[in-house]
């Protein structure tokens, strides 16, 4: 985000707070929600990390607290909510973006590890919706994004409970926007496609994976942590303050490009001038 577009998000002194903030897509929302002035609490399970991306930003003059916080426990975010409103005051925005994902077929899956992606990625994001929003309901105002995945739409194989909990993160926020919209708090939900995070790095750098990827999506490229950071505070700000309960899809076209994926015969692109 440019400096000269920093106050037309209107979040100057708002508190931000975003869940899996110590790296990757997470860290990205901190520091751009810092850019357009915000207050901001990082949320993570890593420590080290979620200090690590604080301190950075502190180090620019922005205030940010980092809090440890498994958003599955009830009682450790009720603890990060005491947290918050002690050192910041009461979330004015939230940004559910804490995940897990874990390899495994529908048909060997174990219900341990079923319910633990549950518990983070859907019961972690109903759990911190109501601990933040309890202010933001009180006072008549306030927004809160998810960060899903294009997986909500679209099964993504041998994934355990990832698309399952996706779709259903979906479907919690426009629950979440039908009861709480007349009382003044917002809810939508982000969708990334394919985006490089320093996780996902290594798994780029194989061979043709990323030329292939990209291949794959209208834009021809593999998206960026930022790219689902401007949408998200976008979201957040009163500029969408008429967007309540919708999903936007940020995947360089990758779900655009479904028939382009089947075989076409007589319909390739025309072949160029030499």
């Amino acid at each position: 985000m440019t400096q000269e577009n920093t106050h037309w998000l209107n979040l100057e002194s708002r508190v931000c707070v975003v869940t899996g903030a110590a790296g990757g897509i997470g860290r990205a929302i901190g520091e751009t929600f810092a850019a357009a002035g915000a207050r901001l609490a990082l949320l993570d399970r890593d420590e080290a990390g979620c200090h690590d991306a604080a301190q950075a930003l502190r180090a620019r003059g922005i205030e940010a607290i980092a809090i440890v916080c498994d958003i599955s426990d009830p009682l450790s975010v009720n603890q990060a909510v005491a947290q918050v409103e002690r050192k910041l005051g009461p979330a004015d925005v939230l940004v559910n973006n804490a995940g897990l994902l874990r390899a495994g077929g529908i048909e060997d899956i174990g219900l341990d590890a079923w319910n633990a992606m549950l518990a983070v990625n859907l019961t972690g994001y109903m759990l911190c919706s109501q601990a933040f929003a309890r202010g933001m309901l009180a006072r008549g105002s306030g927004s809160i994004v998810h960060v899903a995945s294009v997986a909500a739409h679209h099964p993504q194989t041998y994934s355990g409970a990832y698309s399952p909990s996706k779709a259903a993160i979906a479907m919690l926020s426009r629950q979440i926007a039908a009861e709480w919209g007349p009382r003044g708090v917002r809810s939508n939900t982000v969708c990334p496609g394919m985006i490089r995070t320093p996780l996902s790095q290594a798994f780029y750098a194989q061979g043709d994976v990323e030329a292939r990827r990209s291949a794959m999506t209208a834009s021809r490229r593999i998206g960026r942590p930022d790219d689902i950071a401007n949408v998200a505070a976008f979201l957040a700000s009163e500029r969408a303050a008429y967007v309540n309960g919708a999903e936007i899809v940020v995947d360089g076209g990758l779900e655009s490009m479904l028939m382009d994926l089947v075989p076409r015969p007589g319909f390739g692109a025309p072949a160029k001038a030499a």
